[in-house]
């Protein structure tokens, strides 16, 4: 399954975010589900902007939780300019068919000043119709 999660988010920065399942990596049968997720961060602000490190509070259908968080995504710290994107992909692993992620980036402006991206909740599922919040 792959889906289009549109998310905007203020202070002139807009994330899009697009979860795949990936049944070549899954195994159902032991409750191994793996899932890839591509971010697209875009600059719509008139200054370069600095992501710093992220936040990811990942949630199975169970309500188990897990955070992660670390400097940058995927080993970089990019430098985003006006009207540029950057965008990575990143995976999952979940022992439900399906769960959710959200989060936040710290990033910098040219200013030095260091400011949050919020990134709203997500679903990563192998199929839509199984989830039931």
């Amino acid at each position: 399954m792959s889906q289009l999660e549109q998310i905007t988010v203020g202070g002139g920065i807009r994330i899009q975010a697009y979860p795949v399942y990936l049944p070549t990596q899954s195994m159902p049968e032991e409750n191994r589900y793996f899932f890839s997720y591509t971010i697209e961060i875009t600059n719509e602000r008139l200054q370069p902007v600095q992501l710093i490190s992220r936040y990811w509070l990942i949630i199975n259908a169970d309500g188990e939780s897990q955070e992660v968080s670390g400097p940058g995504v995927v080993g970089k710290t990019p430098l985003i300019q006006p009207n540029e994107s950057f965008v990575y992909t990143s995976f999952c692993p979940l022992n439900t068919s399906w769960g959710t992620m959200e989060g936040k980036y710290t990033m910098n402006d040219s200013d030095g000043n260091l400011f949050e991206v919020v990134i709203p909740r997500f679903v990563l599922a192998w199929d839509a119709d199984t989830i039931s919040e």
